[in-house]
């Protein structure tokens, strides 16, 4: 299929992204697989400099973002890069997070349709880079999670809009616990338009190729879903979850649990294991999303993304989970329940030297993109 193939290569030998035309087909490829297609800055780089000019070409009717990795789609950002850069140059690190966030809103305002195919882990910036494709197919191995308050950050990337949106309150409870789900759940609450097995693909992308409709090929294609885990526990979570403030949320799962709740039992303690500042930030995130569209997501998903650079947990769920591997992150503060209001304002209060600034949609539609 890659009959005018460009490699998109940024440092090394091997290129961490694949851009290829096929006739009316432009791909995406994501590789990176020993890293489970961390996505970094060269990465978003060239997404960014490659899609205007694909929006601009008169062959391209569509384009697909698929994955070299038998195991993930892109199982998140690069992290340790990224707490790298914040160490040792603060602005070189925000510039990471302004481009990343900027290429999800390109990826919003994009005007050709675009399919993700993905086939087994997608988090965090795989999350962004998929969510606002026009098309979103599940593979059989897909799982899909934000599990950022693990890490002492948040669900970025645009994200907290779409939990806002899902049923309420699901996406508060997926944000809070970065619980990973599996296709069936993800088609109930429309995170994938599509499951279809990964058998599938190479028709699927020989038939784009030649300019096939691609909602027709799809549809065809879809697998209804049984109900899933997450769908199968909907009233515990909704009498959990919907409680109007984190500690209401606390106080519930602790009551079900002094009454013998095995799932309250377990939530309560995945939370525990959180940065208490990531939950606080998050919930206050996503309860703002309910009254933002992505572009207000994205800009205050900067915000608050700043302010986890410049603070301790960050760093600290770095080191804990990705560096020394000891799965025993030091908090602070330790428990939710010492977090004043004031260190939370101080995340979402303006950036001193500028939020991040970005196009209307109607400015980027005048742009072609």
């Amino acid at each position: 299929m890659n009959e005018n193939n460009t490699d998109i290569a940024a440092g090394n030998d091997a290129p961490k992204i694949i851009a290829a035309q096929t006739r009316a087909l432009q791909t995406f490829t994501l590789n990176r697989p020993q890293s489970l297609n961390a996505f970094d800055n060269d990465m978003c780089r060239v997404l960014a400099d490659t899609i205007p000019r694909v929006a601009r070409n008169p062959d391209v009717y569509i384009v697909a973002i698929v994955s070299t990795s038998p195991k993930a789609f892109c199982a998140g950002g690069d992290v340790v890069a990224l707490a790298d850069a914040a160490k040792s140059d603060l602005d070189t690190a925000k510039s990471y997070l302004r481009n990343e966030y900027s290429l999800d809103w390109l990826l919003e305002c994009f005007s050709k349709p675009t399919v993700s195919f993905i086939n087994g882990i997608c988090m965090g910036s795989g999350a962004g880079l998929s969510a606002f494709n026009t098309h979103r197919i599940a593979g059989e191995n897909y799982k899909w999670a934000m599990p950022e308050t693990k890490l002492g950050l948040f669900p970025d990337v645009g994200i907290s809009r779409v939990l806002a949106k899902m049923p309420w309150p699901i996406g508060m409870y997926l944000g809070l616990t970065g619980r990973s789900i599996g296709r069936a759940d993800a088609q109930w609450l429309q995170l994938v338009t599509h499951c279809i097995s990964s058998h599938h693909y190479e028709d699927i992308f020989a038939k784009l190729s030649d300019a096939q409709p691609v909602d027709p090929i799809l549809d065809g294609l879809n697998e209804l879903q049984a109900p899933g885990d997450l769908q199968k526990e909907h009233s515990q979570i909704l009498d959990h979850f919907s409680e109007p403030s984190l500690d209401g949320i606390f106080r519930a799962l602790a009551i079900s649990e002094s009454k013998g709740s095995e799932w309250a039992k377990r939530t309560l303690a995945g939370l525990r294991a959180c940065s208490p500042v990531s939950l606080a930030i998050t919930f206050r995130h996503i309860q703002a999303a309910l009254r933002f569209d992505i572009r207000q997501t994205l800009i205050e998903d900067y915000r608050l993304a700043v302010r986890c650079l410049q603070n301790h947990d960050f760093h600290e769920g770095v080191r804990a989970l990705l560096r020394d591997k000891d799965g025993k992150p030091r908090w602070q503060p330790e428990r939710y329940e010492d977090i004043g209001a004031a260190l939370i304002d101080e995340y979402f209060a303006p950036l001193p030297d500028g939020d991040l600034e970005l196009q209307s949609r109607a400015e980027m539609q005048a742009s072609r993109v």
